[in-house]
Formats: C-alpha cells, sequence, structure tokens
C-alpha cells in the first residue's frame, strides 16, 4: 500500500470503523500493541457470538485496518499501525490551514 491514502480508501476505513463493535474491536486491537491478540481472547472481551466477530473481523482486514496470523491453532489480530497513522494523517493533512473563501472569487 502506498504511504498516502485516496479519498476512497480512506472513505472505505472509516466506514468500517463506523460500527460500534468494530470502533471497540480495532480500539482494543490497538492497545494490545505489537503483539495482538488471539480470536478468542477477543471475543471474551467483546462477548459476541464467534461469527459475528468474524464479520467485523473480516470488514477490517478487507479495509486493512488489521492483520491476522495463524499460528498453530489460534489466529492471532494485530492493528495495522501503518495504515492507522496513513489514515490519521489523510484527515489531519491540512489541518488549521484555512479554506479559501468562494463568495469572494465569485463576486470578483
Amino acid at each position: 500500500m502506498s504511504k498516502n491514502l485516496h479519498q476512497v480508501e480512506a472513505a472505505n476505513s472509516l466506514a468500517a470503523l463506523g460500527n460500534v463493535t468494530r470502533l471497540h474491536l480495532f480500539r482494543y486491537l490497538v492497545q494490545a500493541g505489537p503483539d495482538g491478540a488471539i480470536i478468542g481472547t477477543i471475543q471474551s472481551h467483546l462477548d459476541v457470538p464467534g461469527s459475528t466477530l468474524h464479520h467485523h473481523i473480516a470488514k477490517l482486514v478487507k479495509v486493512g485496518l488489521i492483520e491476522q496470523e495463524k499460528k498453530g491453532r489460534e489466529i492471532i489480530c494485530r492493528a495495522n499501525y501503518d495504515r492507522m497513522d496513513n489514515l490519521l494523517s489523510f484527515v489531519t493533512e491540512n489541518c488549521c490551514r484555512g479554506i479559501e473563501d468562494l463568495t469572494e472569487k465569485k463576486s470578483a
């Protein structure tokens, strides 16, 4: 993935985080750090059925916000910190630069 997100990629990532369960899941994995967490632990923490958790994980994997690794019989989920940083940078890249006043252009 490139360093800079495109608007569609950013919108898809933000849309995936627009669900309370997915946001909670993602924040939990961010808090877990680079070691991540196994699915059973995540399921206990979120208190959701396995099929529901799988659905939410799949959405976050699809947009690249989390990654999975299989170790033996366990699946470890980790936050993708690069993707997270790119998303936050995209959202804040023009912070406080001001905006062009379009009304002045129209009257000129």
